[in-house]
């Protein structure tokens, strides 16, 4: 039986991380909750690994409501101090602020657009963009694309929303498919 080609970044000797880039990485994403889930696991990511944070989502299903906007909006001072002693996150306090201050920005967009997918999409003009991927060489750290969607967040008061970090989003929610040219993935994430 042939191995399938994967993009060069997959670490074949990771199941969880394998099953990430055969099942999630690059196919489009415009359930709100799902997007508020990778919007938050982003910024959790900066400075890290992907890796790191995908180990422990689990565990930031369970801290952040299952990532419900609404609930995690509401999140306290008191409810913040308990996810600093929560030793299945990454426990920095401005990225546990960042997700709480992000929550009621994310239902702010709700409000304005119908659905935060309706506001994210806009910015690929509603259907992801096919990026050619021979090599490593040719993957970006941001585009024009996610420099428009970061800069208007942070004018609507979203915190840990860099060009690189909501290129990753980007990436991650299929919004933009840079599955390499020859992976088995690439002709599979562009179906909605």
């Amino acid at each position: 039986m042939n191995t399938p080609q994967r993009c060069h970044w997959v670490d074949l000797t990771k199941p969880d991380y394998v099953a990430y880039h055969d099942n999630e990485w690059g196919v489009p994403v415009y359930d709100d909750n799902r997007l508020f889930e990778f919007l938050t696991l982003e910024a959790a990511q900066a400075g890290l690994s992907w890796y790191t944070v995908l180990k422990k989502r689990d565990n930031y299903r369970a801290a952040f409501a299952n990532f419900d906007p609404v609930k995690v909006a509401a999140f306290d001072e008191q409810k913040a101090a308990e996810l600093m002693q929560n030793p299945g996150i990454i426990r920095n306090r401005l990225k546990i602020a960042a997700a709480i201050n992000n929550a009621a920005r994310f239902l702010e967009i709700q409000a304005e657009f119908g659905s935060f997918s309706n506001y994210q999409w806009r910015f690929v003009n509603g259907s992801p963009q096919q990026n050619s991927i021979a090599g490593p060489a040719d993957y970006r750290a941001t585009s024009p694309e996610s420099d428009a969607m970061s800069k208007d967040l942070k004018k609507r008061g979203f915190k840990f929303v860099g060009s690189t970090i909501i290129y990753a989003h980007m990436q991650a929610c299929g919004m933009v498919n840079d599955h390499h040219n020859d992976c088995f993935r690439k002709a599979h994430s562009t179906a909605r």
